[in-house]
């Protein structure tokens, strides 16, 4: 660990590394006209239309974590540049649907092999992006993004007094 790590608490590791990699993916989107976030929400949208969806503006902000506000400012400004088209929901008029455009797709692919890459050098210290030792930390990631945020729903102790 570096100097200053070992009493570091777990939530301050993980912001730090939170920081460190949403700085690396922004340097190396860039050069494609995109942002960490523009990267997110692009990606996230490529992934779901191989797999035939066309999302809401809601629903890709509760897969990419980011507030559907932002969601939809993101969406604005890729939409601007070409890269998403935004469409009512014929049965929602209230819901924004989202699709890459041809140049979405054509950026998001390009986007997805640097970002691929950059992973590979991050997670060199723990083997490379398909180690073991990856995996293993991809679960245990996966297992604190997914638990409740007040998991008995109960309230806390400031609350009880």
């Amino acid at each position: 660990m570096s100097t200053g790590s070992e009493k570091a608490t777990p939530g301050f590791l993980v912001w730090r590394l939170s920081m460190k990699w949403r700085v690396a993916v922004d340097r190396a989107v860039a050069p494609l006209g995109l942002t960490h976030a523009q990267y997110s929400l692009v990606a996230s949208l490529y992934g779901m239309q191989r797999s035939g969806e066309r999302p809401s503006q809601r629903r890709l902000a509760d897969v990419t974590g980011l507030e559907p506000l932002y969601v939809s400012k993101l969406a604005r400004a890729l939409e601007a540049a070409g890269l998403i088209e935004r469409t009512r929901d014929r049965k929602d008029p209230r819901a924004v649907q989202l699709a890459l455009t041809e140049q979405g797709r054509e950026v998001t692919g390009r986007a997805i092999k640097v970002v691929q890459g950059l992973l590979q050098q991050l997670l060199q210290p723990l083997g490379g992006l398909d180690s073991p030792r990856t995996r293993e930390f991809t679960r245990e990631l996966a297992t604190l993004i997914d638990a409740p945020l007040d998991p008995l729903g109960e309230n806390t102790d400031s609350e009880k007094e």
